[in-house]
């Protein structure tokens, strides 16, 4: 409750307290005595009554003479009277006698009042007056929430796998310390930072470790929250929002999600300009341009799809500098993993570079993940530490999914699965430079996954060359092939495969230029956010080509993923024996592990140019 609300409620109730004050004075200046009815007949035989009002209950008068106490004038209650002649004649004292309403008077009073009040506070707490965080006068109000120095625990020490962002962020931190310092030769801190990155790498925890290290005021707030129903809104929480940090400078705001406030204007279904979503992207690029960073005051903001960001939230004066918030390599997931395992008790034979080298491609989020899942794997076994074996488990529940034990496969589709996933496999042990295969299994996983390989890289990887794609290719389609030489029919369990082989045919030969009858074109532009794997929700694929070099890519697509497809038939049907041992073996065993494929591995050159060895079969 506020002050204003305090003093009106007050108000109210010594108004009334007022009033019967003046009442009870009034009453008190009339000098009137109330006395009993036989005593008013008395005093009416001896006629020393002058004025006598008369009411239903009552009857008032005033006498000729005061009386010796002073009173001047009197009332008495009425009584019946037929009952009069009688009390008279008995010499008693009597007077009438009524309940007492005072009480009900005064609740008649006081009750009504009371409720009004009541329904008037509750009304005004709703709509904002009475402090209502959400209510109507509180809306434009930001809704940010504000960490001091002794709220914000992270520091760098919290941060690992990012070292490039965190030197970054730290010319952030000293600013913040010591802007004299930095202003001594003219130059200015940036007004904005913008955190990019996929999602999990840990954009927010390094702007929070900044406030931590800073130890100033630390603002932070979702994209999302600036925008209201109401018109308006989201550029009047953008106003309070640099005016509360203004106030406490030097302080730090961060925005969260920038892109569901900064998406570019005019890419929406309204293009007349008057979006509510324009309007608070509007007033924040007025903030931006007028606040002095001299007064400590630095936006962060983090996104990972920088590419719908309108242009003029990006240029310089604005977000001067953007810090790239990279997947971690190999060096900075071994320091998340021992960040995150300093918390777990491990077994002996746990090595944080073992691991790193299972996980390319994971973010932050995903080991901090994988370190809890492997805890719990541990946990539920009933084991004392979390061994190197529950992590093995644990990538492979985040990679391919829960085992699905229960769902029972009849021996035919069993058997399909098994030569289908030791086609992948062969072929993967028949090429090099490919990546080794760390298992194969007919246990299903997942959603749909009847069996799987899986493949670890033993090292990060940034390109690829051509030969690299086709032997990728070939892997691909090794258990088709292995379908079609052992079973002579195709089935709908490389529908995945298919769909990946034309992915990469297609980039191929339209973004990568690697097709002879093409050329070295760029046709098509890559659909997908740099930052995420997944396609981005665009409607059709746009392109810029006519329709004869549409057949041609079709064309060059389809040969390319025959030539693949019949190099996995050629190595499989080569390999004839392995397979047919290495199936049974796995319909066995239903899990064959890095240790029992080595001995597949080949040593000798085939025909095909490539680097092979000599065919040797499971034992």
């Amino acid at each position: 409750m506020n002050d204003n609300m305090k003093f009106n409620i007050w108000y109210g109730i010594a108004a009334l307290f007022g009033v019967l004050l003046v009442q009870y004075f009034f009453a008190y200046s009339q000098q009137v005595t109330e006395i009993p009815y036989s005593q008013f007949e008395t005093y009416l035989t001896e006629k020393r009554i002058v004025e006598v009002a008369i009411s239903d209950n009552y009857v008032q008068g005033k006498f000729k003479q005061a009386l010796p106490s002073g009173e001047t004038m009197f009332v008495t209650t009425r009584v019946d009277p037929a009952l009069v002649e009688r009390l008279q004649e008995s010499g008693a004292v009597y007077t009438g006698r009524i309940e007492s309403n005072l009480l009900g008077n005064v609740l008649s009073w006081v009750l009504p009042i009371t409720l009004f009040f009541g329904i008037w506070y509750f009304m005004m707490k709703r709509i904002g007056a009475g402090g209502g965080a959400g209510g109507l006068m509180q809306i434009g109000k930001s809704r940010a929430k504000v960490y001091v120095e002794t709220d914000v625990k992270v520091t760098f020490d919290d941060v690992a796998g990012v070292d490039e962002a965190e030197d970054e962020l730290k010319e952030i931190v000293d600013f913040l310390r010591d802007p004299e310092e930095y202003g001594r030769l003219g130059g200015r801190m940036p007004k904005g930072v913008l955190l990019v990155g996929p999602p999990g790498t840990g954009k927010t925890l390094i702007a929070r470790a900044v406030a931590g290290e800073a130890r100033v005021p630390f603002f932070s707030i979702s994209g999302s929250e600036f925008v209201e129903m109401f018109v308006g809104v989201g550029a009047a929480r953008v106003r309070d929002l640099f005016e509360q940090a203004r106030a406490k400078a030097p302080a730090i705001i961060f925005i969260d999600e920038l892109d569901a406030l900064g998406r570019a204007r005019g890419a929406g279904p309204m293009f007349g300009g008057h979006d509510e979503k324009e309007q608070t992207l509007n007033q924040l690029l007025v903030e931006l341009d007028g606040f002095d960073p001299s007064l400590g005051v630095v936006l962060l903001a983090a996104t990972n799809r920088p590419e719908i960001l309108d242009p003029a939230l990006l240029r310089a004066g604005r977000f001067d500098r953007q810090v790239l918030v990279d997947r971690p390599d190999k060096g900075g997931r071994i320091q998340i993993l021992k960040l995150h395992m300093s918390k777990a008790k491990l077994a002996a034979d746990v090595d944080p570079e073992q691991v790193a080298a299972l996980t390319p491609g994971f973010t932050g989020a995903d080991l901090a993940n994988l370190v809890n899942e492997a805890a719990l794997l541990a946990t539920r076994r009933k084991a004392d530490a979390v061994s190197m074996e529950d992590f093995n488990n644990a990538i492979e529940r985040i990679v391919a999914g829960l085992e699905k034990r229960n769902r029972l496969l009849n021996p035919k589709e069993r058997r399909i699965v098994a030569y289908h996933e030791m086609g992948h496999a062969l072929v993967a042990l028949s090429l090099p430079g490919v990546d080794p295969v760390h298992k194969v299994s007919i246990i299903p996983r997942g959603v749909g996954a009847l069996g799987y390989t899986i493949q670890r890289p033993t090292e990060d990887r940034f390109l690829m060359t051509r030969e690299e794609l086709d032997d990728k290719m070939a892997v691909l389609l090794g258990g088709r092939a292995a379908e079609f030489i052992v079973f002579q029919h195709l089935s709908t369990g490389a529908a995945d495969d298919l769909a990946k082989v034309t992915d990469i045919a297609r980039a191929m030969v339209t973004r990568y230029g690697m097709s002879e009858k093409i050329g070295h074109i760029a046709l098509e532009s890559d659909q997908r956010s740099y930052l995420t794997p997944d396609p981005l929700m665009g409607g059709p694929r746009q392109h810029d080509y006519g329709e004869h070099t549409a057949d041609a890519i079709d064309e060059e697509v389809r040969k390319i993923i025959d030539n693949a497809f019949d190099r996995a038939v050629r190595i499989l049907t080569e390999r004839r024996g392995a397979l047919e041992n290495t199936a049974k073996r796995l319909l066995e065993v239903e899990t064959l592990g890095e240790d029992d494929l080595r001995p597949l591995q080949l040593q000798q050159p085939s025909d095909d140019g490539r680097k092979t060895r000599g065919e040797i079969a499971l034992n």
